[in-house]
């Protein structure tokens, strides 16, 4: 079974059998003396183990192929430096509950504590970033504890988990036998296990909705962890609900679909005046955090709200409802479907929809002007109706942190349902976009993708094109160049007023300049009329992937997607965006 002979292996092989026995799929990691023997069996076994250049970035990459596919996202790094890399990340996953396994080595136990080489107290660090630490005290029960690990990852709300594997266990040997190495395939993605709402709150729920005349969904990104876009959409049409979405949640319903309100909260095109005249609110799969609800402005306190949520404890945390319902999304629509089939719609609900696609359609006209601008430098406005117009229906738009996601939720205009915008809002770090694109296109090889970032994000990232370089991998950067960290400028000139700002300017850079020197294809554009070419030869160039350095307005009233951000008044102490 092995060189060693008769299943005497190190504790490394053995967590790299484990990782194929659940099918494991791209693995992102930097290694160290502590996980050699699992690099090397990694080696010998033929897993696809690919070295970042950065261990926060492995996090990223796993965490974008997580909430792509479905399955598992796995990352190894190093102790020390490499587990606290992982931070970040992994608090993105947390939040977003995104399916993680992260392996991370640690000091041989005989001499922890005496000043051992990158030595900390990394389980008390990740510990708070994670869904649970399981620390690895013995060779023999890593197969056991590596199966713990997928469980934990996909079931109840999917997250991080970290494995924490001392030198010596990951270089000691056992013997093992070939039944060690099982594993349940229905812990290789999430949600492994689903649970129904009770059936007596499922029919008190779906009375509620007959009875209503204007109701709405309003969904989060628990949708597409559920696997339940089709469903929503199904049940939307079939009743006639309109649905509103978070940024995580864009794709519950396509956004083209003439019941598509668009994203409510913080930034809107019709959904929060509509959510404020419904009779109804049914929330699905959604933490109704400070974005979503316009910083606990939206709903309006009072409103008749059901609430279903995997997660028990998140209902009633910022909005208390009138009814909750506690269990799998899909499962619950499922049911709500089922206890609604054969209703009468009321007669003014047919009304209620009609009104979506009136005020839908008055929206996109004042719209019209930001995303057709000929403005020079482009305008954001602009740059997203070239998505709109230049993306395949199938394709991925990895949104970065800051305002690329901002201006892709408000404006980007996903023609399918599922998991089509994919933006890192657990925890909005910048620097996701391109590692996002990484784990996308790893996830997804016959879909397009895209990664929309800011040029402060794409600083922090840079090196991962050597990455995506090295791995083959075709996929396109646009890089929203304003030459300065644009979402804290933007700020800065809404509450202190114009040239008041501190350290929020970058130095102009040619970052496609900067992509062919690391051999990648980089494409400059400085005018709005050659963004469609632009983005249609990124798409088109096989094997290695494209930066678009789109230069963009560099004025900070025109930063942020309000529809007239210079207009608005604020109090010092006000958060605007």
């Amino acid at each position: 079974m092995t060189e060693q002979g008769h299943n005497e292996m190190t504790g490394g092989e053995a967590l790299a059998r484990m990782l194929q026995a659940h099918g494991a799929g791209p693995i992102f990691g930097m290694g160290g003396f502590q996980l050699l023997p699992f690099y090397d069996a990694a080696r010998r076994l033929g897993l696809n183990h690919n070295l970042i250049n950065d261990e926060r970035c492995g996090v990223f990459a796993a965490d974008a192929y997580a909430k792509v596919s479905g399955r598992v996202g796995l990352v190894d790094a190093t102790l020390g430096p490499g587990a606290t890399n992982l931070v970040t990340g992994l608090v993105e996953a947390l939040n977003a509950g995104s399916p993680l396994v992260a392996i991370v080595g640690d000091t041989h136990r005989e001499h922890a504590w005496k000043n051992m080489t990158q030595e900390a107290r990394q389980a008390e660090i990740l510990r708070p970033a994670v869904k649970e630490v399981i620390r690895a005290e013995s060779v023999a029960r890593l197969p056991e504890l590596a199966r713990r690990a997928f469980t934990v990852a996909t079931t109840g709300r999917p997250g991080p988990v970290a494995l924490i594997v001392p030198e010596d266990v990951a270089h000691g040997t056992h013997g093992f036998s070939d039944d060690d190495f099982t594993a349940d395939p229905r812990y290789q993605a999430a949600p492994a296990l689903r649970a129904r709402p009770d059936a007596e709150s499922v029919a008190q729920a779906a009375g509620m909705l007959a009875a209503a005349a204007r109701p709405m969904i309003l969904a989060g990104g628990g949708v597409h962890l559920s696997q339940a876009a089709e469903d929503v959409t199904r049940f939307a049409e079939a009743h006639g609900i309109p649905v509103a979405h978070t940024m995580s949640g864009k794709g519950a319903i396509p956004c083209t679909s003439p019941l598509s309100a668009g994203l409510f909260g913080r930034y809107d095109r019709i959904a929060n005046d509509m959510i404020a005249e419904s009779d109804c609110l049914l929330v699905i799969g959604c933490k109704l955090g400070e974005i979503a609800t316009k910083r606990y402005t939206v709903p309006a306190p009072g409103k008749t709200l059901i609430h279903l949520d995997c997660v028990a404890e998140e209902i009633g945390r910022t909005y208390r409802p009138t009814l909750p319902l506690w269990g799998d999304l899909r499962e619950g629509i499922r049911d709500l479907a089922a206890a609604l089939d054969g209703s009468a719609m009321p007669e003014a609900r047919k009304a209620w929809g009609a009104e979506v696609i009136t005020r839908m359609a008055k929206w996109r006209e004042t719209a019209r002007a930001r995303l057709e601008s000929d403005e020079v430098p482009v305008s954001m406005g602009r740059l997203m109706g070239t998505l709109n117009a230049g993306l395949p229906e199938d394709a991925l738009l990895i949104a970065d942190g800051g305002f690329a996601a901002h201006w892709g939720g408000l404006l980007y205009d996903q023609p399918r349902a599922g998991r089509g915008f994919v933006p890192d809002r657990g925890f909005a770090s910048i620097g996701y976009g391109l590692p996002g694109a990484i784990g996308a296109r790893l996830a997804a090889p016959d879909r397009a993708v895209v990664a929309l970032t800011g040029d402060g994000g794409f600083n922090m990232v840079l090196g991962e094109l050597e990455t995506a370089r090295r791995m083959g991998l075709a996929l396109t950067v646009i890089v929203v160049n304003n030459a300065a960290s644009g979402y804290v400028k933007a700020l800065q000139h809404l509450m202190y007023g114009e040239g008041a700002y501190q350290s929020s300017d970058l130095a102009e850079t040619n970052y496609a300049a900067a992509a062919e020197a690391l051999g990648c294809k980089g494409i400059r554009v400085e005018h709005p009329d050659a963004l469609s070419g632009a983005l249609a030869q990124g798409l088109a160039e096989p094997g290695r992937p494209t930066v678009l350095d789109v230069v963009v307005t560099r004025d900070p009233g025109k930063m942020l997607p309000a529809a007239d951000s210079r207009a608005v008044q604020v109090r010092k102490g006000d958060r605007v965006a």
